[in-house]
């Protein structure tokens, strides 16, 4: 590679940490080759973790930390999964809006690219074309590798057209840092105000944008990423899909209800995963309090004939 281009490569790398439409496309001998300087905020955000050592800790904080974990979780499992990439049920404009921007603030790239990119992994699952297939590739690259990925970084656009036509997902598509910066100015701000009006619990802005917005963002991150990587490889099988999709209870429980994966791609259209009722599905009973708030609609159920092991989607 020429100096000159490998200039072009870096200026456009680090533009896409502001603008993704200013990556550079990627070339077939690319294949699956890390962008490190594009990712470098990614790694930054678990090396701030460290600084709970010098921030400390406060119930204010950790709580701030939980609530935004469970927050941002349903907007994953609810919206970016289950409605954005499979049309589980149906809602307004507006409230599609607002729970693509909790979405968003989940620092997980727009809502299109995320569907995009879900959608070509059903179409793919644990084949040779699949970005995250832990037998294809390896663990840690469907845990994390796949998505540094040059090849992997535009959004697919021909799979999304269905959501491409409303211009505001794809201001929040193009510009993903947007809302992730606006929510860690909103937590340091807070906590500095805490801080001052409210001393007694202890917080500070330092603290709350470590705990709310680093930690609560990493562990989020990793507990979604455990999907495509353990989810197809520990767990139970009820159904025979034609790829290594797994039932694990304790992933359902940290990722809300994803962790009962091989339910899933057996039927991927429910609005529901823990198809029965022992099968916990934290996303699910959300869904049906929106529902009851008239806030969404037609959630779809999973056919009675499909939920036996024998039937076929």
């Amino acid at each position: 590679m020429s100096v000159q281009l490998a200039r072009s490569r870096l200026r456009s790398a680090l533009l896409a940490w502001f603008d993704a439409g200013a990556a550079a496309p990627p070339r077939a001998e690319d294949g699956r080759r890390i962008d490190w300087p594009r990712v470098l905020p990614f790694l930054a955000l678990h090396l701030a973790c460290v600084a709970v050592i010098r921030v400390g800790w406060s119930p204010t904080a950790v709580t701030v930390a939980v609530a935004l974990y469970a927050l941002r979780m349903f907007a994953i499992t609810g919206f970016y999964h289950r409605y954005f990439s499979h049309k589980a049920f149906r809602t307004s404009r507006a409230m599609q809006f607002v729970f693509a921007v909790l979405g968003a603030s989940a620092v997980q790239r727009g809502p299109l690219w995320w569907a995009s990119q879900h959608r070509h992994h059903h179409a793919h699952s644990d084949d040779e074309h699949d970005a995250h297939s832990p037998h294809r590739h390896g663990f840690l690259w469907a845990h994390a590798g796949w998505f540094m990925a040059r090849e992997n970084f535009a959004t697919r656009t021909r799979l999304v057209r269905d959501l491409a036509k409303y211009r505001e997902l794809r201001f929040l598509d193009r510009y993903d840092v947007l809302v992730p910066f606006l929510l860690a100015a909103l937590l340091y701000a807070t906590g500095e105000w805490l801080a001052t009006a409210h001393a007694t619990l202890r917080t500070s802005g330092a603290q709350l944008l470590v705990w709310g917005f680093c930690v609560s963002t990493v562990a989020l991150a990793h507990a979604t990423f455990t999907v495509n990587s353990l989810a197809h490889t520990l767990g139970s099988r009820r159904y025979a899909t034609r790829d290594t999709s797994r039932n694990n209870w304790w992933l359902a429980l940290l990722t809300f209800g994803e962790g009962w994966h091989n339910n899933h791609h057996h039927y991927p259209g429910s609005a529901r995963q823990g198809f029965f009722w022992w099968e916990l599905d934290l996303t699910w009973y959300g869904l049906r309090l929106l529902a009851a708030l008239g806030l969404i609609w037609e959630l779809r159920p999973v056919p009675a004939s499909l939920r036996r092991p024998g039937g076929h989607a």
